[in-house]
């Protein structure tokens, strides 16, 4: 058989390819992850932080850029923290009225960070990703950054890539994976939420799948379903160690620019915040009118309730919730038996009660013989 008979055949290799092919794992030396903000931020990977409009994403990776301009931990972070660079690529806000007020608010180290904003020579075009990226080693170098925030990725995106195709985007966000690698660099990449509802948090941000596919962690912005003026920080993806726990925060305003307080941890998780918010902000006020028409007939016993509050799409703790807003009234109904739960009696002489009367039942409370249980408490 010839050498051109058994190249066709399949039977034949080249000498001298096959020990190229492939690495060896002996050859790979164990490393260990090491994190910019532990458990929530690695170094050298890329990070997604996703969350509605208006909700403080940008403040917020400006207040994590301030912690690593000066060199300080980050909430709840037991890792070494030294002062390095920053990288800033943002397309939606204004650097002189916007962007450097909140960095001073934050009490940045301006001279660490960097924003590169538009193409050197042309004030017209921003930098794309990945066919600049370059661009933005050079500016890593230049302030010897450990983080890149780049806010939001659709902005930066080439116009070729499609960003709600899984092949092309992967192809694109492999590139600033390897550049994140290479020079050792967290690099947070900011998205806003698409419109769907419910599901899982992985499948909520913005684009194709292959978005949060590529990174290695993903985080949460989303309103405290309990306060309106607080936000959570919650943990959506991280393939390199436990789940963070979710920490809260609010926005104030310093010297007309806004920054982040931190509260402390919440027990709100990812998937319990886009439960919460999904729909619109009424969802509360919606709630109330389900359990209102379920016990508006009388006394119903809790695991019925729970069960006709989830057929009309209300969350355990949204109906919970609903049950304290509205003061509902539990009570035992025998010493075997169960707990039932009702509306205050607050209605006319033989008429259901009605959300309108629970309205203004304030001064007769509470009704003898009854209690009232805060939103979280259990069920027995």
């Amino acid at each position: 058989m010839t050498g051109a008979e058994e190249l066709l055949l399949g039977t034949k290799r080249e000498p001298d390819l096959a020990p190229t092919i492939g690495i060896l794992l002996s050859d790979v030396v164990p490393e260990r992850v090491t994190w910019l903000w532990d458990g929530r931020i690695p170094l050298g990977k890329l990070t997604i932080l996703d969350g509605d409009p208006g909700l403080g994403k940008s403040t917020l990776s400006l207040a994590i850029a301030a912690h690593v301009s000066r060199g300080l931990p980050l909430p709840h972070s037991t890792e070494p923290s030294e002062a390095a660079g920053v990288v800033l690529l943002s397309a939606e806000d204004d650097l002189a009225d916007t962007i450097r007020p909140r960095l001073d608010a934050a009490g940045a180290n301006v001279h660490r960070i960097v924003a590169l904003r538009t193409f050197p020579g042309d004030d017209d075009i921003p930098p794309s990703i990945p066919a600049d990226l370059h661009l933005l080693e050079q500016a890593i170098d230049r302030v010897g950054a450990r983080l890149v925030v780049i806010d939001p990725l659709m902005a930066f995106l080439d116009a070729e890539v499609d960003g709600h195709k899984d092949q092309s985007v992967r192809r694109a966000l492999h590139r600033l994976s390897k550049l994140a690698e290479d020079t050792g660099t967290a690099v947070v990449v900011i998205r806003h939420l698409n419109k769907a509802t419910g599901g899982n948090p992985l499948y909520r941000g913005g684009g194709s799948i292959g978005i949060i596919g590529a990174a290695r962690a993903g985080m949460l912005v989303a309103r405290d379903p309990d306060d309106a003026t607080s936000r959570v920080l919650a943990t959506t993806k991280c393939n390199l160690a436990a789940e963070a726990e979710s920490l809260s925060f609010h926005l104030e305003q310093h010297d007309e620019a806004s920054r982040v307080v931190w509260d402390g941890v919440s027990t709100h998780g990812a998937g319990m915040l886009l439960a919460e918010s999904d729909g619109d902000p009424t969802a509360l006020d919606e709630a109330k009118e389900v359990v209102a028409d379920i016990l508006a007939a009388g006394p119903v016993a809790s695991p019925e309730l729970r069960r006709r509050a989830l057929g009309e799409g209300v969350s355990e703790r949204t109906m919970r919730r609903a049950r304290s807003a509205l003061c509902c009234v539990r009570r035992k109904t025998g010493f075997t038996s169960g707990w039932t739960w009702e509306l205050p009696n607050t209605a006319e002489p033989g008429q259901p009660p009605t959300l309108g009367h629970v309205a203004t039942f304030e001064e007769s409370w509470p009704p003898s013989g009854a209690e009232t249980i805060p939103f979280d408490t259990p069920d027995f």
